[in-house]
């Protein structure tokens, strides 16, 4: 098990990890994260809703990659704070010599990583501290090193990450990045915030409360989200509501709207077109 020191815990800003734990119905996260996800939630309601959903996407994701995929090598870049259903907890019940490498810039995600690297005696997990906006650090990072082997398949996991970088962040670049330095045969998998199923008012209402949250935030159409798929064969059924991909026959599933997450998954080629 592997882990690092952080910076300094400040619980006075908002922070997309913690504002996700509240959501799913957690306890660490501070007022500075409960006013934010709140703000949010006066525009869009049923944002508890689609945090639920995200989470469901990401265990049948994983169930499909480790069960029928034969992907036994996970990279989970916005792990967030542990909660039921973690990536290695899914992927090491199917495959238990799995190997997981969670990535996140909370220092409370890290304080909690104990949890995230329970692994398997088989398997391995390993955490550490970097951003997305830093895909060298995380490339070259001792503890991924010693963790996944980067010549041999992995599912580099971006679920509801990617929103909280906007254009100037250049983030069909740096996803770019980090799917290069993966071999054929490996996965991007993600989700995403979208407006596509919101009518005008909400989505001016949706913008103005991102504003308010304090938390950089920025939907995308599906059109901007399938970019990051460029090159890449999308499992079926392609890119869609996170509701809708590959969904359980036995529950019902909540409106798009009510959502409004897409998901896809893609496996990396020979040479992946850019």
């Amino acid at each position: 098990m592997n882990s690092e020191s952080s910076a300094q815990i400040d619980v006075t800003k908002p922070h997309p990890a913690r504002r996700y734990d509240y959501w799913l119905g957690g306890s660490v996260n501070y007022e500075a994260d409960r006013a934010s996800a709140d703000a949010v939630a006066e525009a869009f309601p049923t944002i508890h809703l689609a945090a639920l959903e995200n989470r469901s996407f990401l265990r049948r994701v994983v169930t499909y990659l480790a069960a029928e995929a034969g992907i036994s090598q996970f990279l989970d870049i916005g792990a967030g704070l542990p909660t039921a259903g973690n990536v290695h907890e899914i992927a090491q019940d199917i495959t238990p010599a799995a190997r997981i490498v969670y990535v996140d810039n909370d220092p409370i995600v890290l304080a909690h990583a104990r949890t995230l690297l329970d692994s398997s005696a088989q398997g391995a997990t390993a955490y550490l501290d970097a951003d997305v906006r830093d895909p060298e650090r995380i490339l070259t990072h001792p503890n991924l090193l010693a963790t996944l082997d980067l010549s041999k398949p992995v599912a580099l996991m971006l679920v509801a990450i990617v929103h909280f970088l906007t254009d100037d962040d250049h983030p069909h670049d740096l996803v770019r990045r980090l799917c290069d330095a993966l071999p054929p045969g490996s996965y991007l998998v993600m989700s995403h915030g979208t407006d596509d199923y919101l009518d005008i008012e909400d989505r001016a209402e949706t913008s103005a409360a991102n504003q308010r949250s304090g938390v950089p935030f920025q939907l995308r159409s599906t059109a901007e989200f399938s970019r990051f798929f460029t090159g890449f064969d999308l499992v079926a059924p392609g890119i869609t509501s996170v509701t809708t991909w590959r969904p359980e026959g036995w529950r019902p599933h909540p409106r798009k709207e009510a959502v409004s997450m897409l998901g896809g998954v893609g496996r990396i080629g020979t040479r992946a077109v850019g």
